[in-house]
């Protein structure tokens, strides 16, 4: 957790095959990012994890969507160390506790924030944060929560034009980024294009 906050973006990562999950997690590093999030939406979720944490055993390699107490165990088996999740289940959150996975659920109001006070998380994913108002609404949201030490990580619609909106809020500990890992780069094997947008996100963010 405190790599995600030192850099201030999470890479989130929808990989497709297996066999690219080394070499983007290599033009990560390259571009100055060693932290990762790979979604479960795909078959190769859990071995893309697995080739990560075996060929770079320093990355913090996590897994996102993950919407069941099953994922979990299966996450920590593969070599996951957090776990991001785009809603507030009490089970998945129960689950990830009692297998001391760091877990970051996500929320959109105040009854799921301090739902996520009375499990004793509070690092929280903000989602979907564009739709839902972007910074403004953050900002506003978590006003009645600050004192709590909640902090955010808000996901969906983050961009390079709205960044710094977000980073400026001290509630934001970093932000989620997929538009430096776009699908099609992904494919084509641009390794070199994902690592140079990634220093340019890094930039961008100050991290």
């Amino acid at each position: 957790m405190e790599r995600i906050i030192a850099k201030k973006i999470v890479p989130v990562a929808v990989i497709e095959r297996a066999e690219d999950a080394v070499p983007l997690a290599g033009a990560l590093r390259d571009g100055g990012l060693n932290v990762i999030e790979v979604t479960l939406r795909t078959d190769a979720a859990f071995e893309a994890v697995a080739r990560i944490r075996a060929a770079f055993p320093d990355m913090a390699v996590g897994v996102g969507t993950v919407l069941e107490p099953a994922q979990i165990e299966r996450a920590v088996q593969a070599g996951a160390v957090f776990a991001v999740a785009p809603g507030l289940n009490e089970v998945v959150a129960r689950a990830a506790h009692a297998a001391h996975l760091p877990f970051i659920p996500g929320v959109l109001t105040p009854s799921e924030i301090e739902r996520a006070l009375a499990l004793n998380l509070r690092l929280l994913k903000f989602f979907p944060a564009e739709p839902a108002g972007g910074a403004k609404m953050l900002a506003a949201l978590a006003g009645p929560y600050a004192h709590t030490g909640v902090r955010f990580i808000p996901l969906g619609g983050v961009e390079p034009a709205n960044l710094k909106s977000y980073l400026s809020l001290p509630v934001v500990a970093a932000v989620g980024g997929t538009w430096f890992l776009k699908k099609d780069r992904i494919a084509a094997g641009d390794w070199a294009g994902i690592a140079r947008q990634t220093r340019e996100a890094v930039a961008a963010a100050g991290g």
